[in-house]
């Protein structure tokens, strides 16, 4: 008796050691499908791309984040609030892209620039402006605004950009 009931219990702890041990699904943030306020993301549009001929950069400031952040600063709201003002007397679309300074891994910085799009976006859709007229897109570590080391350059290439499909 003491011997069954001793392998159940062993086959128990295993099955919760095993359970345990499981990989989990890392959450990656701005997959088609996913929400953000309540609004679904727009499917990627056939033939636009961030770095295409048909969207125009550099309409817009680059938004800037502190170190390992992903939350707009104050100082860095009335960017937001000019961006939706061009966008309420327009009808065009947006992609925002997600960018980080070097510091982590290539992964990390890939889903910390895409909440950095994401928290863009968010903010837009709290100024009114549809959520299906914003796709956001993260390059991570890629593409640097200052390829330099230090935190003058690192400062500069935490951000978020605008392109406007034309």
């Amino acid at each position: 008796m003491k011997r069954s009931l001793f392998s159940c219990f062993s086959l128990l702890l295993l099955l919760a050691l095993m359970a345990g041990c499981q990989s989990t699904k890392k959450d990656f943030v701005g997959v088609d499908g996913d929400y953000v306020t309540g609004s679904p993301l727009p499917d990627r549009q056939e033939g636009v791309s961030f770095l295409g001929g048909n969207v125009s950069r550099g309409d817009f400031e680059p938004i800037y984040f502190n170190f390992d952040s992903f939350s707009i600063a104050g100082s860095e709201a009335g960017k937001i609030t000019a961006i939706a003002a061009a966008m309420r007397n327009g009808n065009a679309n947006i992609i925002v892209a997600g960018f980080t300074d070097e510091s982590g891994t290539e992964e990390y910085n890939r889903v910390l620039g895409e909440r950095r799009a994401l928290a863009v976006r968010d903010a837009l859709i709290t100024e009114g402006i549809s959520g299906a007229r914003i796709q956001t897109v993260s390059f991570g570590e890629e593409l640097p605004a200052n390829p330099g080391s230090g935190e003058s350059a690192w400062s500069k290439n935490r951000r978020a950009e605008i392109g406007v499909v034309r």
